[in-house]
């Protein structure tokens, strides 16, 4: 990566090292070059000790053994390799049976793995308003998604006081519990309780004929263009289904 320029106001730079935050390939480069340093050299020496190891671009989470004899050397070592790779220092953590992984609270107790979801005592959980122009797939998804979250993520006890805490949020946000409540019964009945998984099991149609439109509250919704479609359309086409695909409109 020797030819990175990047533009300040009128100027233009040579980057000498490290790569600019938010190019698109920044990700992809880092997370290969450092793939193969852990395939070649982290992997094959330290295995007898890496019962699990798994890495999210620059987040890692593993399980380590230790000796038989109890000393550190072997986790001594497997830090400055894990450092000994293009400059990088990683932030480790002492072995411990809990930790924050991203947005899991993990412990092990005897020989359970518990988890719970992890949120940040300065997030501000700024859900979208109910005054936004956002199509109400949005507020769905957003109640679905966090609540199948949840439900994986928690014991049963702590699912209903983190669900409680979410409708409490959204309240905060604005939105009424006469209007989340028939969409969160609806994400409820979506979830499986024995699985843990979301049921959704959409039939595929090759036929099918798909209007794109971007939402707006005060614009044509899409009951109005199912109905044009019905009386103009339909006959003359030869489509077993039409969908009307709503998105939302682009960021200020």
């Amino acid at each position: 990566m020797t030819n990175n320029i990047f533009s300040f106001g009128e100027t233009f730079w040579l980057q000498l090292t490290g790569t600019a935050m938010g190019t698109p390939m920044a990700c992809s480069y880092a997370t290969i070059t450092f793939g193969q340093h852990e395939n070649s050299k982290i992997l094959p020496k330290f295995n007898q000790h890496l019962i699990y190891y798994k890495r999210y671009i620059d987040d890692v989470f593993g399980v380590w053994k230790p000796s038989t004899s109890n000393n550190n050397e072997a986790w001594e070592q497997f830090k400055m390799e894990l450092n000994n790779w293009a400059g990088l220092h990683w932030k480790i953590e002492e072995p411990s049976h809990k930790t924050v992984f991203l947005d899991l609270n993990i412990q092990l107790v005897n020989s359970t793995i518990l988890t719970s979801t992890y949120q940040k005592g300065l997030n501000l959980y700024l859900y979208i308003p109910p005054l936004l122009a956002h199509p109400p797939s949005c507020l769905k998804g957003l109640i679905a998604g966090e609540m199948h979250r949840y439900w994986i993520q928690n014991s049963p006890e702590e699912f209903q006081n983190i669900l409680t805490k979410f409708i409490e949020r959204l309240l905060n946000r604005g939105h009424t519990l006469e209007g989340l409540a028939p969409i969160i019964q609806q994400a409820a009945s979506s979830l499986d309780y024995n699985n843990t998984q979301l049921t959704n099991n959409p039939q595929t149609n090759d036929n099918t004929l798909y209007i794109h439109r971007v939402y707006h509250p005060n614009g044509l919704q899409r009951s109005d263009i199912r109905q044009l479609y019905d009386d103009i359309l339909k006959p003359p086409l030869s489509f077993e289904k039409m969908t009307v695909a709503i998105s939302r409109p682009t960021n200020l």
